[in-house]
């Protein structure tokens, strides 16, 4: 088996209609139903002829590709069967993207978590977030319709809370010829890191008033009325690549998923369908024997799918909310695009790991700010909605919903530096009283000045350095080594 050759199999992709079930060829950019205006999920209509190969083989070809050397089967596109089986080589995008590290806790937030877990680490994708899964996938799709069709311009829109932007923006630069990329910010709800990304990637950025929610609305306008390539997970190509969190989980794991649980923040629910749809397919190729449980988490600040889930089975209604400010800003969006895939996906996966193998839990913002605290302190780089998957782990703990020896999952979606604000604004007590988070002194660490009288120094003045030495000495409570 050679991990390098570029596979001969192609599938047959079709949109699949999440609400009336309609289906249409991929062969063209589709974003929602024509019949009914829900969402797609992209099926492969070929995926049995997979099943010719055994699981052994599609577990050892897997294992060989993430030591090949062939671009074109890196990242999401290791598991090109899985993906998205038509793309030729020569369109294949890759900027590095996937084979993010599983990083296990170390004992003590173990203990003081009481359960094992440990976090993959989104934030190391090259533009800091797991959003870079999906633009890969949708990217390559996009430079084999302006291959296919001889397109000479296209511009690429997409709202966001910032991830979505930095990633979208990054493509479009790389992949260039004629892709240029705009994209749609709330106004003062992005992280100025955020903001600088998709600036630097030399996209246009436009800031609205308002919400996620508002600028999803106007970039929908856009997709429905003007030739434009729509980037946000209504392009159920970003799902699709999104799916290989899923199998690169099962493959750290060496491909055994007994008593493992993954925890995943909702957000638009674009990356929860992904995992479950990816983890589905692994199960349908016995890749995996047994599937995870999975457990979204969301804020009490926007937690429309935890509500829909909270309801009795026989009269569950879904209803948007009202979202109030979160610091994980990914979070905040009341009316998840990705909704009507969650549900449609959650009924087969319980219909064949049963029920309990799907969960929604519901946490506040004290407990998101001081999850990516705790994990931060504790050598990891954890994001807030990391934190939010440590807060969504402690309330499912105490909420019954774990066996005691499984292993957590937490899905660390983006790069710590990119919210260290709010890590700044906890310390230094300057939280927004939206936010609902009242800083305790235990969890704040500042600066401390020493020798805070002294005007600056000549370089290297013996006597300033010496009491500088003392004042260190004293401050870290050392001990003389002949006192030893």
């Amino acid at each position: 088996m050679h991990s390098d050759i570029f596979p001969s199999y192609r599938g047959v992709m079709e949109y699949v209609c999440q609400g009336c079930q309609g289906r249409y060829p991929a062969e063209e950019l589709h974003y929602t139903c024509p019949h009914c205006d829900s969402v797609f999920l992209l099926e492969n209509t070929a995926f049995g002829e997979l099943a010719e190969k055994s699981p052994q083989e599609w577990r050892a070809l897997f294992d060989a590709r993430r030591a090949g050397k062939n671009p074109a089967l890196q990242g999401v596109f290791l598991f090109y069967e899985l993906v998205a089986p038509i793309i030729d080589e020569q369109d294949v995008v890759w900027l590095g993207e996937g084979q993010t590290p599983i990083i296990e806790a170390r004992t003590s937030l173990r203990r003081l978590v009481g359960q094992p877990l440990a976090f993959k680490n989104e934030g190391q994708n090259p533009s800091g977030s797991f959003k870079d899964r999906g633009m890969a996938c949708a990217f390559s799709y996009l430079q084999a319709m302006i291959r296919k069709y001889g397109w000479n311009e296209v511009l690429t829109v997409c709202a966001s809370t910032g991830d979505t932007s930095a990633s979208a923006a990054m493509y479009a630069a790389y992949v260039e010829g004629p892709v240029t990329s705009a994209v749609l910010l709330p106004r003062d709800r992005v992280t100025p890191q955020q903001l600088a990304q998709p600036l630097g990637s030399g996209a246009m950025v436009l800031e609205l008033p308002g919400v996620f929610d508002d600028c999803m609305q106007v970039v929908e306008h856009l997709a429905d009325h003007y030739h434009v390539a729509l980037l946000n997970s209504k392009n159920s190509w970003r799902i699709l690549g999104q799916e290989t969190f899923a199998y690169e989980v099962a493959q750290w794991y060496g491909w055994d998923m007994a008593g493992k649980a993954v925890f995943v923040p909702i957000g638009n629910a674009g990356n929860i369908s992904a995992v479950l749809s990816g983890f589905l397919k692994l199960a349908e190729l016995r890749i995996i024997e047994r599937l995870p449980k999975i457990l979204g988490v969301q804020s009490s600040h926007a937690d429309p799918i935890f509500r829909y889930y909270a309801q009795d089975e026989a009269g569950r209604h879904y209803e948007p909310v009202q979202v109030a400010p979160s610091v994980a800003q990914a979070a905040m969006i009341g009316n998840p695009v990705s909704f009507p895939r969650v549900t449609s996906l959650v009924e087969r996966y319980e219909a064949r790991a049963g029920r309990g193998s799907f969960a929604v839990v519901q946490v506040e913002e004290q407990e998101i700010i001081e999850g990516m605290l705790l994990a931060n302190a504790r050598g990891h780089i954890a994001c807030t909605q990391g934190g939010e998957c440590l807060a969504g782990l402690i309330r499912a703990r105490q909420d019954g919903l774990l066996e005691a020896d499984e292993t957590a999952i937490l899905d660390a979606t983006a790069h710590s530096l990119k919210f260290l604000g709010f890590q700044q604004a906890y310390f230094d007590r300057t939280l927004s009283p939206e936010y609902e988070i009242k800083p305790r002194e235990e969890q704040i660490n500042r600066p401390q000045a020493v020798l805070v009288d002294e005007s600056l120094p000549a370089q290297g003045q013996a006597d300033f350095i010496a009491r500088a030495a003392e004042e260190v000495v004293r401050l870290l409570s050392l001990r003389d080594r002949e006192m030893e």
